[in-house]
């Protein structure tokens, strides 16, 4: 190709939603787990924009066979007259026109969830096939479509008594790397959406399994219920949230908060009803406004005296779990996946309301403002004591210094691009690790059994910790206040454990130390888990490697087809492979298989881990109970 081929035949004009199905990232976020239950999300929106409107108060989601989705309300229904300018049915415009839709209207929708009109029509484009049924008017109207496109016209297909919207769809298998739909993940955002809206029921159907789950939610108590649900695992350090309730400037917002023991924030935050988990302009000014407000009622009461330095946001914020929603009638959202709020006014009604409104419950909680304080206290005294910790790690920095780890095994290749970091399970394997290594590309840090449990311990007993502390200064970010992702000095984590239950141990609990202190790490994709074999099975002067039960079983069986002698060797831990052998299965990166660790869903990890590594007993048993089927490779 010349400059002479590049002219007016070169510019490729996308028609209609051909545009999402070219690119779907741009739309849904990506096209892996994430962005396959953004589908359900857009549809099941929609519905919660009519309940936020006084016009629906039933929404049902099934899940059935084959990935097909049902999603049903008891709103108004989609108009189904002809459009104006369009001259078809405001059905098929919707369902067909990118930006169509009446979330740009206010005499429609005075909040919605969708400003950018896209969502029916994204689904649409993205799904094999879609049929969408509407009720209104005493009819029950019909359109189908195909990857985006009508295949039938608007039709009559039967008579109502009621209205609403009925849509069906399948995503499409052309477009997604699973269509397997998770349904803890959709059962948690329908949770939310019935926490959110106290006067909605929600029912969810998953029919995939032989006896159908079912469940129903509805919270009378609102987000009051919700706090009280994100706060359930840990010791509470008022008796009941706080809440209050403002508007201004055509902006509401709603807040409850409570304090517990825990050493992380637990914010939530919405617009919309939208899950912003990126944060924005509404919780920047509510973290400002809580913590000037803590400061005043602190000096006033003689909590903080005349030479002590006000507390910090972070002192604010430790063993906080809140739940704060605004409705915001144009909200300008970064992306479609509506992540992260941008309106800049909202941060002066944020701070207006939280001025006028949570002065007047603190002055009538007195007991509990007194308990919140000495809680804030607390943390102010330990941020102060970890900050000669974190001091040492900085000075320790391997930014700074030479000083490493002396057990760490560096790579000699000077700058981070494709540099790796094994952190392994045992001083055995970490020795067959140095030694199998590249040692250009690859550092190796052994590490003595388990680590400290960061879930359970705050940052002071966190910094005094010798195998975290190694740990900070391999990685070269630091932690907490000083954590800098970009001193990361190596382009990848891999975490080389067993394959068993200690291993699995060890690699949550450096999944929780990354989560809570670290967790742009795993927002970046730095971090991975080692997958080694299970098995070797060696026939004749040959091996070959099994990485799960079934793999076994299919050599197995292929060399009993052939009258093949084998034996087969069970690695119980990576200390059993020779150096060649690590090497060969699980560090050699031609020929490897390694599993990236990423967060789909920050809210519904937040939950597992504090499920998992937290101090709530009965939460834990409930979990291993309902997951113990599901469990793989555990040695009896």
């Amino acid at each position: 190709m010349n400059e002479h081929d590049y002219n007016a035949g070169s510019i490729k004009i996308l028609r209609g939603l051909e545009a999402v199905r070219k690119r779907p990232g741009m739309y849904i976020g990506s096209t892996g787990s994430a962005g396959l239950h953004h589908l359900i999300n857009e549809i099941v929106d929609n519905s919660v924009d009519e309940a936020t409107g006084g016009f629906c108060d039933w929404v049902k989601i099934e899940i059935s066979d084959g990935s097909v989705v049902t999603i049903e309300d008891n709103g108004r229904g989609i108009p189904v007259d002809e459009h104006p300018e369009e001259h078809k049915s405001a059905l098929e415009v919707v369902m067909t026109d990118l930006h169509a839709g009446a979330k740009f209207s206010q005499t429609t929708y005075k909040v919605s969830g969708g400003l950018h009109g896209v969502g029916a029509s994204v689904v649409n484009a993205l799904s094999e096939w879609l049929e969408v049924y509407v009720k209104r008017d005493g009819e029950v109207y019909y359109q189908k479509y195909e990857r985006g496109i009508p295949v039938t016209s608007v039709k009559i297909v039967g008579k109502s008594d009621g209205s609403g919207t009925k849509t069906i769809f399948r995503p499409d298998f052309e477009i997604f790397r699973t269509i397997e739909f998770d349904r803890k993940i959709v059962e948690h955002r329908l949770m939310e959406l019935a926490f959110l809206n106290k006067k909605l029921t929600i029912e969810f159907v998953d029919s995939r399994e032989e006896e159908p789950y079912r469940k129903i939610f509805h919270y009378e108590g609102g987000i009051i219920e919700f706090v009280n649900h994100l706060s359930k695992s840990a010791k509470h350090i008022i008796e009941k949230p706080l809440y209050f309730l403002g508007k201004k400037n055509g902006v509401e917002m709603e807040c409850a908060f409570t304090y517990t023991n825990n050493y992380d924030e637990n914010l939530v935050a919405f617009v919309n009803n939208i899950n912003t988990v990126e944060g924005g302009t509404h919780v920047t000014a509510f973290h400002w406004s809580l913590t000037r407000i803590t400061n005043d009622f602190a000096r006033r009461l003689g909590v903080l005296k005349k030479n002590v330095d006000n507390f910090k946001g972070t002192d604010t914020r430790e063993g906080l779990v809140a739940v704060l929603s605004i409705k915001v009638p144009e909200p300008q959202f970064e992306g479609q996946t509506k992540a992260k709020l941008g309106n800049e006014e909202v941060t002066d009604v944020v701070n207006s309301i939280m001025q006028d409104k949570l002065p007047e419950i603190l002055e009538l909680e007195q007991k509990g403002l007194k308990k919140i304080l000495e809680r804030i206290s607390q943390s102010a005294a330990a941020r102060v004591a970890s900050r000669k910790a974190r001091e040492m790690i900085r000075r320790k920095s391997a930014l700074e210094n030479t000083s490493l780890p002396g057990k760490l095994a560096d790579c000699t290749m000077s700058g981070k691009e494709r540099s790796e970091i094994f952190i392994v399970e045992g001083d055995s394997a970490g020795g067959s690790a140095k030694q199998g290594r590249d040692r250009n590309l690859q550092a190796i840090l052994p590490l003595r059994g388990k680590i400290l449990n960061v879930e359970k311990a705050g940052m002071e007993k966190l910094l005094k910790n010798e195998q975290i502390n190694n740990i900070i200064v391999a990685l070269g970010t630091n932690i907490g206040e000083d954590f800098d992702v970009s001193k990361l000095r190596y382009d990848r984590i891999i975490i080389m454990t067993d394959a068993d239950v200690d291993g699995a141990h060890i690699r949550t609990l450096l999944l929780t130390l990354f989560y809570r202190y670290m967790r742009p790490i795993l927002e970046e994709g730095k971090v991975y888990s080692a997958m080694p074999p299970l098995y070797r099975i060696g026939y004749g002067k040959n091996h070959k490697y099994a990485y799960s039960e079934e793999e076994l079983k299919s050599i197995i069986s292929d060399l009993n087809e052939k009258n093949q002698r084998f034996d087969v060797q069970r690695y119980k831990g990576l200390g059993e492979m020779n150096p060649s052998q690590l090497w060969e299965t699980t560090m050699n990166p031609d020929a490897r298989k390694i599993m990236k660790i990423e967060i789909e869903d920050a809210e519904y990890a937040n939950d597992i881990f504090r499920i998992l590594m937290g101090s709530d007993v009965e939460s834990r048993r409930d979990f291993i109970t309902r997951h113990a089927l599901k469990a793989t490779n555990i040695d009896v």
